[in-house]
């Protein structure tokens, strides 16, 4: 007998990892409504998880594949999944969305570096995975550990950073 409280609790756990799926039934002036609502996760939340998919994935100019992958092919294909077209490069996906400041960004947002000493225009792309309390970590593929997950706040990648855009 004091197994069948612990297969119910059990059986219960389980049932608690479907999504969330509500009917609410109102009445108002002899009309039924009825509400449907399935809990999803977001557009960002899909995006940043597809991008997460890729990590480990070794870096390859031009690459958009799991045998590899660079920043930009990273953020293109991410946000393709989602039906969300972008253009290809990096420094031309920084003319799309909405700047926005730092203090504004939120997961789903890409960060834009220039991380060549030469170059004058941005050439390297993340996307916001986490901010939490000014702590901002990103998605990226680098040229020496491939797809990865990076803050901020180290010391490269603060020096680095241009702005942050907007595009959901």
């Amino acid at each position: 007998m004091r197994v069948l409280p612990f297969i119910f609790l059990v059986f219960l756990s389980f049932s608690s990892c479907k999504s969330t799926r509500y009917v609410q039934t109102t009445q108002k002036s002899n009309q039924t409504k009825t509400i449907t609502s399935v809990s999803k996760n977001s557009k960002a939340d899909n995006i940043i998880n597809y991008a997460i998919t890729f990590s480990g994935t070794r870096y390859k100019y031009g690459g958009t594949t799991n045998k590899g992958m660079d920043c930009s092919g990273l953020i293109y294909i991410s946000f393709k999944k989602e039906a969300i077209a972008l253009p290809r490069v990096s420094r031309d996906m920084a003319k799309q969305g909405q700047q926005i400041t730092l203090q504004k960004a939120k997961k789903g947002d890409l960060l834009f570096f220039k991380t060549s000493k030469n170059g004058k225009d941005i050439n390297h792309v993340g996307l916001i995975v986490n901010s939490e309390n000014g702590n901002i970590k990103f998605i990226h593929a680098t040229t020496s550990k491939g797809v990865i997950t990076s803050s901020l706040s180290e010391p490269y990648w603060k020096l680095a950073f241009i702005e942050v855009r907007q595009i959901l």
